[in-house]
């Protein structure tokens, strides 16, 4: 009985060993199969099952000016071939922001003047790290009055001031310093516009967790982060930027990519209430607006005169995406660009007469020196 025992002991014990031994190789080779199939967030692409009218839109339903666009060799580019591609889209003018100074702004100017006068049109860039210069504002207000004789349309100010433009001390330079004042004021006197891009998105100031719905981009661009401990706040950045508003009435600013208030429309309509010389495009975020269908196209029917076309980063086939929001009334389609929106989008469907503003007539009341006869057809 003892040895009976003793067998059934040795057998019970290597059955647990052996149940043991097949649930650590299961578990391993669960984890393989998982490691294998295992898909990160920026390959998941799902072709969605949903069946819904698809209307692509490869040229606009009028003829537009793209007031806010990127083209950093301007100097030496070809026109003719630019133009052909803003031709297939139904872009009438094309406005290059970064226009520079000097002898880069003569040489831009001049190619334009030479191969393509009625289509193109420039903005001057301002060094403000050159604040500390001996007669700064004198040369700059200078500088804005020789370039809009020359035919500069306007003043561009990049992201970098109140983010990471430095004085020669190290010191930031915010954008409502008091010394750049007399820049704002000569473009008032002018009669020109000032596009200004202040700040960032307000998720690049969280934290880069779960919760973050620009993870992504901040994961495939790190240096987007704004580290709050050693940056100024998104709220800081903005009411600095607004300041300038305020204490320039009489010139007209541009405040670029829907002032980054394209996720609360609520409060960019209040802005712009606040603001009469402000005015604001559209560039760089139509996802916003295409993921709140309803709630921006009552915005555009609000403020239809207060909102510019423009694009930023150039590239054709992106304009589709473009029109098609802004034109159709598509539902749940993907942005071209994953990493700023890995939500889908919807089309606004506007109105003609919202169009016509949006495209082009708010922008020809800006700038009296674009040949209106492209768009009197329309």
């Amino acid at each position: 009985m003892k040895k009976l025992l003793k067998d059934l002991w040795i057998i019970i014990r290597i059955s647990f060993a052996l149940l043991f031994l097949g649930g650590v190789a299961y578990y391993i080779i669960d984890k393989i199969q998982e490691k294998q199939n295992l898909m990160d967030i920026e390959e998941y692409s799902p072709r969605s099952s949903l069946v819904v009218p698809v209307t692509p839109v490869k040229r606009a339903k009028y003829p537009f000016i793209d007031v806010h666009n990127h083209q950093f060799d301007m100097p030496v580019k070809n026109l003719t071939k630019l133009t052909a591609e803003m031709d297939s889209l139904n872009m009438a003018f094309m406005i290059n922001l970064s226009g520079f100074r000097g002898l880069y702004l003569q040489k831009s100017l001049e190619n334009i003047k030479e191969n393509a006068p009625t289509r193109f049109g420039l903005f001057l860039n301002v060094d403000f790290e050159a604040l500390e210069d001996e007669d700064f504002a004198v040369k700059q207000v200078e500088l804005i009055h020789q370039a809009v004789e020359q035919g500069v349309m306007g003043l561009k100010v990049y992201k970098s001031l109140g983010l990471t433009s430095k004085d020669k001390n190290g010191n930031r330079i915010a954008i409502n310093d008091v010394r750049l004042d007399p820049i704002w004021k000569a473009c008032g006197d002018n009669n020109i516009p000032v596009l200004i891009h202040s700040g960032e998105p307000a998720s690049f100031w969280e934290s880069k967790d779960k919760f973050n719905e620009r993870w992504l981009e901040l994961r495939q661009k790190p240096g987007r982060y704004r580290d709050p401990t050693s940056n100024p706040s998104f709220e800081e950045v903005l009411a600095e930027q607004h300041d300038v508003f305020r204490k320039h009435p009489n010139t007209t600013f541009i405040n670029a990519h829907l002032g980054w208030m394209g996720n609360d429309l609520d409060r960019l309509g209040k802005h712009l209430d606040q603001y009469p010389n402000v005015v604001t495009e559209i560039g760089a975020v139509l996802a916003e607006l295409g993921r709140q269908p309803q709630r921006a196209r009552q915005f555009f029917i609000e403020y239809q005169d207060r909102i510019l076309f423009g694009k930023d980063a150039y590239k054709v086939s992106e304009y589709y995406t473009y029109f098609r929001v802004l034109e159709t009334d598509d539902e749940y389609f993907d942005y071209y660009r994953k990493r700023h929106a890995h939500w889908k989008i919807y089309g606004l469907a506007l109105p003609d007469s919202i169009l016509k503003k949006l495209y082009h007539q708010n922008a020809l009341r800006l700038f009296p020196n674009i040949d209106p006869t492209s768009f009197k057809q329309n």
